[in-house]
Order: structure tokens, then C-alpha cells, then sequence
């Protein structure tokens, strides 16, 4: 309770930092915290945001609300993408890759499921919260460079995660295959912070590789955060007495949807002291004991290389953008 608490009353400075003349894509970007920080980055000079939403409709609703509430009329773009759709993810990113240049990616879109469902032959949350999360990341990661090179600036590409990861336990870790056992209809309870556990693991993974690869010279700074606790629909799936538990924590401690927004723009704004770093509150922060112990190194490893032999079976060579 003290740490929802505090997550209240902290203190989450209002953006200020100019986005001028820049290209920005965000994910989830027709509701919540998404749309707020479209609306920041609008309000701060970007040259174009685009939102990624699946749904064209909600996106230009959101679109029109952006530039009503900004009073900068064309600057946001509605582009399809559905994370549980790796055709979809591929396509969207193919798509920007055709774009004059690109210098923010937020990838916000994600799922908080309670039911058990599967989406690509694998548990929807791991599907869009990890494999479609990354799968989008890698095929960014090339994008962003050749802008960079062109831009003469570091590109960055932020993943929003959460403190979520805290109370994560992965107990699939004591499986064979962590992947294969996140499969499976036990623990969902518990999938959504894992979900965010093994963004963390990966994220930390990824940017240690990125910046000793072959393309380490072509810098492009990958960070990840925890927006807090806020009022979303995140927890839109949840029923009984999960609903009345959720309600009452928005209530009482919840962050705005644009307080927590402000985190997104933050880390979108990060300099090269935020590479593979996790952020909280708007500046970086240790991520769990569990993250930083020796199991936990352990396990990163395991994660990285168990997703990314899935990634290069949907998306073969995608390994090649490290």
C-alpha cells in the first residue's frame, strides 16, 4: 500500500522538451496513455505522430481530439496495427519504412487478460505483450538506424512497461522451455506481470547486444518504463471482486491517464544514460531485486534466447537487426 502511495503523490514533471521537426509513432495511441502522450508530443512541435490503433475509427476520433485540444490540424496519421496479428506488425512496419524518417517508436499497445485465450498459437498476453511487442522492436531496430544515419541524431525506441514486474514470480522458469510453459492455462493470474517481467529481461538483453553488434556505431537508445499505477482501461477485463478491487485502487491512488503519459514522453526524450534501463517517475531506476540477482541473470539469458528462436521462426533473418 505505501508504494501505491507514493505512485499518488509523486511528483511527474509536465513536458516541456521540444520535439520539433520529428517523426513519432506510437502503439495503443486511440485511448489512455497512448493518446495523451500522442497529444504531448503533438503539443510539443513533432512534425507527424502516428498513431498505431487497431481500430481506424477510434484512431481518428483520437486524431481529431489531439488536434482540437493542440490546435495543430494534420499532424497525426491513423495506421492499422493489430500486435496479435504478426502479419499486421510486419506490414505496419514495412509501412514505416517508406517514412522520410523516424525518430521516436513508443510501443505502448498491450493486454491486461484475466480468461485464457490464445491468439498465434500462444496465450494472447505473451503473444502481444512480449512476442508481438518485440517482433515490432526488432524490425524497428533497422529502421530507426537508417534514419539516424540520415537525421545525424540517436533515434530512441521505448517499450512501456510496468512496476507490474515486481510481484512477477515466473514460475515457468523451473520448466523446460519458459516459452512452451507460458502456454499453458495455469498461472494466468500472474501473466500479465510476468509479461512485463520478461519485457524487462529482454529489453535489458537486447540493448547490451545492440550496442556491441555489428550496427553498435549506428546508435539508437532502447529504454523501457513503468507509467504507474493509473486510471486506464487496462483492467477492463476484470469482473466480481477484481472490478470492485481495481475501482477502488483508481479511486483512492490512482495517477492520471496524463500524469502517467508524461512518463511515455520522458523516456521518449531519453538520452544515451537510458539505454537499457528501466524508468520510473521520469528518471532511471533499478528494476527488482529478482531482475539484477544471479537466477534472475539466469533467466534473462534463457528469455532472450528462447524469444528470439521464436522471433526468427515468424519473421526469418529478423535476428540479422541486432
Amino acid at each position: 500500500m505505501a508504494a501505491l502511495i507514493r505512485n499518488k503523490l509523486a511528483n511527474i514533471p509536465y513536458p516541456t522538451q521540444t520535439f520539433d521537426g520529428q517523426t513519432i509513432i506510437v502503439t495503443g495511441a486511440n485511448t489512455g496513455l497512448g493518446l495523451e502522450a500522442a497529444r504531448h508530443f503533438t503539443r510539443l512541435n513533432a512534425a507527424k505522430v502516428i498513431l498505431g490503433c487497431r481500430s481506424i475509427a477510434k484512431g481518428e476520433e483520437a486524431a481529431l481530439s489531439i488536434a482540437q485540444t493542440t490546435g495543430r490540424k494534420g499532424v497525426c496519421e491513423v495506421w492499422q496495427v493489430d500486435l496479435g496479428d504478426f502479419n499486421s506488425v510486419k506490414q505496419f512496419t514495412e509501412r514505416a519504412s517508406k517514412l522520410e524518417r523516424l525518430d521516436v517508436v513508443v510501443e505502448n499497445a498491450g493486454i491486461a487478460a484475466l480468461a485464457y485465450r490464445e491468439v498465434e498459437g500462444m496465450e494472447a498476453t505473451i503473444a502481444i505483450n512480449v512476442v508481438g511487442t518485440f517482433l515490432m522492436a526488432l524490425n524497428f531496430l533497422s529502421i530507426l538506424r537508417e534514419s539516424g544515419k540520415k537525421t545525424g541524431t540517436v533515434p530512441r525506441l521505448v517499450i512501456v512497461s510496468s512496476n507490474a514486474h515486481l510481484s512477477a514470480d515466473l514460475k515457468e522458469r523451473h520448466e523446460e522451455s519458459i516459452f512452451e510453459a507460458l502456454k499453458k492455462k495455469e498461472y494466468m493470474a500472474g501473466r500479465y506481470p510476468n509479461s512485463k517481467l520478461l519485457e524487462i529481461f529482454f529489453v535489458r538483453a537486447l540493448a547490451e547486444q545492440v550496442s556491441k553488434g555489428p550496427h553498435a556505431s549506428e546508435r539508437v537508445t532502447i529504454n523501457m518504463l513503468s507509467p504507474g499505477f493509473c486510471k486506464t482501461a487496462l483492467s477492463r477485463e476484470a469482473t466480481g471482486l477484481i472490478f470492485i478491487m481495481f475501482f477502488l485502487m483508481k479511486l483512492f491512488v490512482g495517477r492520471t491517464v496524463e500524469a502517467g503519459s508524461r512518463t511515455l514522453v520522458a523516456s521518449a526524450s531519453g538520452g544515451p544514460e537510458t539505454h537499457g534501463k528501466y524508468m520510473s517517475e521520469c528518471v532511471v531506476k533499478e528494476p527488482s531485486d529478482f531482475v539484477r540477482s544471479e537466477e534472475g541473470q539466469k533467466t534473462q539469458a534463457r528469455v532472450y534466447t528462447e524469444l528470439m528462436e521464436i522471433l526468427e521462426k515468424i519473421q526469418p533473418g529478423i535476428t540479422k537487426n541486432i
